[in-house]
């Protein structure tokens, strides 16, 4: 993969470490220090200089002389969690695609952190990586500029309901929950619950929420009862959340943010003895594995976990300078039926 880069039009040049240090109004020496974290600076001289590099969007240069013009074969991936099962199945799709290549992924975990992120993507790009896949589009200013900026393929991954940077491949968040909410009407369902979890760490959760209710508001229904925690989903939030919505409502569908919350949700009915679907009917998101080796198999969304880190490599592999215009690839997504809604 050739490291001449097609410049976008009104593509701002890299920032350079002079350029921070007069902005800064410190020596190029002192900014070096600061970034390598090395000597001593007072607190705000670094305080100063690291606002000003956030600022610009500046990246130091890890590749020093004539190696930065040697073509890079490292491909930077950021995801939010290993521990969701989601995430590594992404990450097999990736491994996948890089087989047949001399291409090494280096891979960084961001803990739904956006201010993690953003170092991350710093320190990604001192290295003059190919390629960045990365998560979603919610990025803090500083990322977006660095990202801008670089020059290399940016893809953001699982989402494509925004205007990507560069890339973006996996599926609309807010057509699968409208889809969602159309097929549980479809089967006679009037009275829906929602069970949800942090949206300001999943903004995608959100996007599928904002899908189900305009389906509800185009059949003159809508939410009658809602039950969110707080932080990240599990099954244990996704039980203690349904008991809370079952003792606010009379509801005969619980949709859930995603299968580790609809999974808790079953669990809550076998415990307080309610009959699934019959009494309450459940629909999670994402199709994971656990939910289908209940013994009534979770009725629940798949995404193309595999295929979007698979195709995110392909797509900057066959072409690796950036387009004039963002490209949106759509993997899609399917229902599963199942049996508890």
């Amino acid at each position: 993969m050739s490291k001449t880069r097609q410049r976008l039009p009104g593509r701002k040049s890299k920032i350079t470490l002079r350029e921070v240090a007069r902005r800064a109004d410190v020596s190029e020496s002192t900014v070096s220090r600061i970034m390598r974290n090395q000597g001593l600076v007072s607190d705000a001289t670094r305080a100063k200089v690291l606002e000003m590099v956030r600022e610009l969007g500046y990246v130091p240069n890890r590749i020093a002389g004539s190696l930065a013009s040697l073509d890079s074969n490292l491909l930077g991936v950021v995801v939010p969690s290993l521990s969701n099962i989601v995430f590594p199945e992404v990450l097999q799709g990736v491994n996948a695609a890089l087989k047949a290549t001399n291409f090494q992924a280096v891979i960084s975990i961001s803990d739904y952190d956006a201010t993690q992120e953003e170092t991350l993507v710093r320190s990604i790009l001192a290295w003059q990586p190919s390629a960045i896949l990365i998560t979603g589009f919610e990025h803090t200013p500083a990322t977006r500029r660095m990202l801008e900026q670089s020059g290399v393929r940016v893809v953001e991954m699982m989402d494509v309901d925004s205007t990507p940077i560069d890339m973006a491949v996996g599926m609309s968040h807010r057509r699968a929950g409208y889809a969602t909410a159309r097929h549980l009407i479809a089967r006679g369902y009037r009275r829906f619950g929602y069970v949800g979890h942090d949206w300001v760490a999943d903004r995608r959760a959100k996007l599928r929420y904002d899908g189900m209710q305009q389906a509800l508001s185009e059949a003159g229904l809508s939410f009658v009862a809602q039950a969110m925690g707080d932080g990240h989903s599990s099954v244990a939030m996704g039980r203690a959340q349904t008991a809370r919505l079952c003792a606010t409502a009379q509801v005969d569908v619980a949709v859930y943010s995603n299968d580790d919350m609809a999974v808790g949700g079953v669990f809550h009915c076998l415990h307080a003895g309610i009959s699934v679907p019959d009494q309450l009917a459940i629909f999670g998101f994402n199709g994971l594995d656990i939910g289908q080796e209940l013994p009534q198999p979770l009725s629940t969304i798949r995404s193309n976990r595999f295929l979007i880190g698979q195709r995110a490599v392909e797509a900057i592999l066959t072409a690796p300078d950036r387009p004039h215009a963002p490209v949106v690839i759509d993997t899609g997504f399917e229902i599963f039926t199942g049996a508890t809604a």
